[in-house]
């Protein structure tokens, strides 16, 4: 779904650009993609030299759900001490916060199009539990 933003970054700015085919919710909850994205990424910085870029100039970026995978896998990868570091997350529009949607972001943008406030919940609960039994209880804030 990517494929010509990521073609487009990497021509524009004379850049290697990988893209992480992550496996999607419902089908395979948590924590598979987030998995996919670490593997990937732990891989391309154990073979940097392969692909002939500098260890210095790495960047994860993500949006919506990559951008939660982005800053996932950064955390993960912040103390290891075994491979380079990251230099930069890169978060457009990230779902970082699936708490509590009741707060001032989720009740000021509830009826923004696309993602409705009840579409991201529905969404964030396929992605962590496979369903949306819980969605009324969820959207109340009494999970």
């Amino acid at each position: 779904s990517h494929e010509r933003i990521c073609q487009y970054i990497a021509k524009e700015s004379g850049s290697l650009v990988v893209s992480v085919g992550y496996r999607l919710a419902p089908e395979h909850k948590y924590p598979a993609a987030y998995e996919d994205c670490l593997n990937a990424t732990q891989h391309f910085l154990q073979h940097l030299e392969h692909y002939g870029v500098d260890p210095a100039r790495v960047i994860v970026c993500g949006d919506s759900a990559g951008g939660n995978l982005a800053a996932a896998v950064s955390q993960t990868l912040a103390g290891r001490s075994d491979l380079p570091r990251l230099r930069a997350q890169i978060l457009i529009y990230p779902g970082l916060q699936a708490l509590d949607f009741n707060l001032p972001s989720y009740q000021q943008n509830r009826g923004v199009p696309l993602l409705f406030r009840e579409r991201a919940v529905f969404c964030a609960l396929h992605y962590v539990q496979g369903d949306a039994s819980n969605l009324e209880e969820v959207l109340e804030g009494s999970h």
